[in-house]
Parts: C-alpha cells; sequence; structure tokens
C-alpha cells in the first residue's frame, strides 16, 4: 500500500530541497571567499562542490552532492546569512550569492551558451576520468570553461580578498570553479521551485530548516 504525500509534507519536503539548494549556492561562495582571503579552503566541500558539477541527472542537491554531510559548511553559512545578525565577513558572501543567482538567470536565457557549457563539463568528466580527480588540474579545465562561457556576459562578479592569493594561478582557477558550481547549484534551486519572491516570503522557514538540518542531520 502506496504512502499518498499530505500536502504539509509535500511543502516539508520542497522547503528542504529550497534550503539544500540555497546551501550548496552559499556553500561555494563562503568557498570562494576562503580563498580569496587566504588561499584556502575545506577540501572536502571544495572537492564536492567541483563533482557536483558532473552530476547531470541530479535533481536536488542531496544527489548532486551525495548527502548533506557534504553541504554542512553551505548550511551553516545559510543560516548565518539568514540570521539577522550583522556579520561583516559575510557581507562578501551574500554578494556572491546575488552576483551567482544573476548569471544562473542569464544562463536559463542564453540556451547556446547552457548547450555549450554542458558540452564541455561533459568532455571534462571523461578527462576527469581519465586523470584522477586531481583538484588542480580539473580547476585548470573548469575555469578555462568558465571563461569561455559565464566570462562573456557584461555582468561580471568582483572577488575581493587578497592580492596575494587572488594573483595566485591556481586560486583563480578554483574561484571561477566553485562559481560554475554555485550557477549549477542555481539550477537545483530553480528545480525545487525557488525564486527571489519565495526567498523573500519563506526566509523564516529556510532559515529554521537550517537549524533543524544542523540539530538533527548534522550533530557535531
Amino acid at each position: 500500500m502506496t504512502h499518498k504525500i499530505s500536502a504539509p509534507e509535500a511543502k516539508n519536503i520542497q522547503i528542504r530541497q529550497q534550503t539544500l539548494a540555497l546551501a550548496a549556492i552559499v556553500q561555494a561562495a563562503v568557498l570562494v571567499d576562503q580563498i580569496a582571503r587566504t588561499g584556502q579552503g575545506e577540501p572536502q566541500a571544495i572537492e564536492a562542490s567541483i563533482n557536483s558539477l558532473f552530476a547531470f541527472s541530479a535533481t536536488s542537491a542531496e544527489e548532486a552532492y551525495e548527502g548533506i554531510e557534504n553541504l554542512e559548511i553551505g548550511i551553516r553559512g545559510l543560516r548565518d546569512l539568514l540570521s539577522g545578525n550583522d556579520y561583516g565577513e559575510r557581507k562578501s558572501v551574500m554578494r556572491y550569492c546575488l552576483g551567482v543567482l544573476h548569471l544562473h538567470k542569464k544562463l536559463r536565457k542564453d540556451t547556446d551558451t547552457a548547450a555549450s557549457l554542458r558540452n564541455r563539463l561533459q568532455h571534462t568528466e571523461k578527462q576527469k576520468d581519465f586523470n584522477g580527480n586531481d583538484i588542480n588540474m580539473l580547476s585548470s579545465s573548469l575555469s578555462s570553461i568558465y571563461q569561455d562561457t559565464i566570462s562573456k556576459y557584461n555582468f561580471r562578479i568582483q572577488i575581493t580578498g587578497s592580492a596575494q592569493e587572488l594573483q595566485n594561478t591556481n586560486n583563480a582557477a578554483r574561484i571561477r570553479t566553485l562559481l560554475l558550481a554555485a550557477i549549477r547549484a542555481g539550477y537545483l534551486w530553480q528545480q525545487a521551485g525557488g525564486s527571489r519572491w519565495k526567498l523573500v516570503l519563506q526566509r523564516n522557514r529556510i532559515f529554521t530548516e537550517t537549524k533543524q538540518l544542523l540539530a538533527t542531520e548534522i550533530r557535531r
């Protein structure tokens, strides 16, 4: 006998999916900020964000990131952004998130560039399988894809941080790769029914969901 999902249950599932998709965007933005300032980012989170670019058939962030434990940084970051507290270091993260959503909107309307990007990612996935999961090599390939596609738009996300770290070739490549992963997460947000006005209306519910996820599914 199949269980029929009630309307409240369906809404709860949708809020969870939207929260995790937003967390995926925030995670990439947090990592970009960390690398730009210090040259370092949490390796597991970076790897999970990069690998999500090759989860072509994934319909949820949980699937694309192979479990919510790989989204912990994003969930915590989203909680902090929605808390209402004025975290000075979070201003750059918020700016990156808004920029990513704007670029995602542009890409959605640009079917030729979106198709080219997907083809390049599929080709890179084959190289990844052949060369192994070397993050620097992979980031270099993905950075080139970003430059050939997303960087063609007039709108650019201005990254702020340490001049020394930003001039480092590997750091620059990882930053572009993570921005690409954030744009990919924008599609997961869209698939979960997310939109700008829904974020405004459901801010409190999403904030509550982040706290619930951290308390019950990521316990530390």
